[in-house]
């Protein structure tokens, strides 16, 4: 889920993750801007968990991305719950789907420096679109890039905190 308008954005990803409810998961997250940085929430477990986090989020949020999760990549911990930070913390992305190259992507970036926190294909991708985003372009600029990359039947989307206002959306 994601949103961008006048609502509170928190309160408007989380009702669209409960619409999904149904669905079943492990684990659920949401990311937004605050200030010069982008915030992450997330739990494993049910939406209630998450619920718990949302109550003192701020409420004059227009930007927000959130996502449930059942996991395929790691197991379902808070650690391994979507979103995904880049290495730099200057995009967060939430993603649907299977990066099939995601370790050989993670080595790679492993050897110049890149740390990881999860164990999940979706903080690969994000560490892809971080690496392209470092250089200056813009988000969907270093989103078209990163795709270039990224192996795989998969959707995506991203924030940054350089460029508030603004969510870029990918499928493959």
């Amino acid at each position: 889920a994601g949103y961008v308008g006048p609502r509170n954005a928190i309160e408007t990803v989380f009702n669209q993750l409960k619409c999904l409810e149904y669905r079943g998961y492990d684990s659920a997250g949401i990311a937004y801007p605050d200030g010069n940085e982008i915030k992450i929430i997330k739990r494993a477990g049910k939406l209630g968990e998450l619920g718990k986090l949302v109550v003192d989020c701020p409420q004059d949020v227009h930007e927000a991305i959130a996502h449930s999760r059942w996991a395929t990549h790691g197991g379902p911990t808070d650690l391994n719950a979507h979103p995904h930070f880049d290495n730099y913390e200057q995009v967060a992305i939430i993603h649907n789907g299977i990066i099939e190259n995601y370790l050989e992507l993670k080595e790679e970036l492993a050897h110049l420096g890149h740390q990881f926190r999860s164990e999940t294909d979706t903080e690969v991708a994000a560490h892809v679109i971080g690496a392209e985003y470092d250089k200056g372009v813009p988000l969907e600029d270093a989103v078209r890039l990163a795709l270039r990359k990224l192996r795989g039947t998969y959707a995506f989307v991203a924030i940054s905190k350089r460029e508030p206002d603004k969510i870029v959306a990918a499928r493959n």
